[in-house]
């Protein structure tokens, strides 16, 4: 006999089998990863901690990376939702290989990454060299350099966030607006951007994030300059070297930033059951 009650000791029965041996190794699993966490909060200078944040060179660090990671979310909201909408929707050969070009920075070392960089957009660079020549402009080690290397390495997050978001979407409904005469602009900007809004939200939010805790390409692209290309991730790394309370103190500041980040985008992005 098979009914509910039969099922439901079977998927008892089935959880209650899981092998002894992956409790331990899940047990030192959090270990490794909460472990650097707890250090960090434990070493906290938290007597100066207010002083050490509000130091001239901590809020000028932190004033570029806000304003330089908001400014990368907004390049990548601006060339990565028609890029999502190409990948989700659009028919033509070598879609995969197009996915995955788009994927490879999230796989790229980010010092790889800001090398790259200068070979497109440096002095001497593929497309850098013709702007120079034409403009007298260099890109790098100035503060829109910050700018594209942090959206280099963050826009695979929103491009995967929306083309997920656009995948999961009625397609119906954009082919009835269309029946109805409207123009594939005011369908685009009022049937599909509607839906898909949750999902850009999620994306743009973790764009940002990992905008501001960038470090690699943006060191290696843009520099260290103080108030021109030394954002917060690169204040920390200096600071270690010379004063390691106030780069606890400023790690500390972004790891809340990424709790806030991970906090806010539960229910949409990480799906994790309550």
């Amino acid at each position: 006999m098979t009914g509910p009650r039969h099922a439901t000791v079977r998927s008892q029965s089935g959880q209650s089998g899981l092998p002894g041996a992956l409790f331990p190794l899940a047990a030192v699993g959090v270990l490794f990863l909460v472990l650097p966490v707890l250090g960090l909060l434990v070493r906290t200078p938290w007597r100066t901690l207010a002083d050490e944040l509000t130091s001239s060179d901590s809020l000028t660090a932190l004033r570029l990376s806000l304003e330089c990671a908001s400014l990368a979310t907004l390049l990548c909201a601006l060339l990565g939702v028609p890029l999502a909408w190409l990948l989700a929707r659009g028919r033509f050969r070598g879609r995969g290989v197009l996915r995955a070009l788009v994927i490879v920075p999230l796989v790229l070392p980010p010092v790889v990454g800001g090398v790259a960089l200068f070979t497109a957009f440096g002095r001497r660079g593929i497309v850098g060299s013709h702007v120079y020549d034409a403009f007298g402009v260099a890109l790098p080690f100035t503060t829109w350099a910050v700018v594209v290397a942090e959206a280099f390495v963050a826009m695979p997050f929103l491009v995967i966030a929306v083309e997920g978001a656009l995948r999961g979407a009625d397609a119906r409904l954009d082919e009835a607006a269309a029946t109805l005469g409207a123009s594939r602009w005011y369908t685009f900007r009022r049937v599909t951007l509607p839906l898909v809004a949750p999902g850009l939200a999620a994306g743009a939010v973790l764009c940002w994030a990992r905008a501001l805790g960038e470090f690699g390409a943006t060191i290696t692209f843009a520099g260290n300059f103080p108030g021109t290309t030394r954002t917060m991730p690169v204040e920390v790394y200096l600071a270690l070297q010379q004063d390691p309370s106030a780069a606890i103190a400023l790690s500390l500041l972004l790891l809340v930033v990424s709790v806030a980040v991970l906090a806010g985008l539960r229910e949409r992005w990480l799906t994790i059951p309550v």
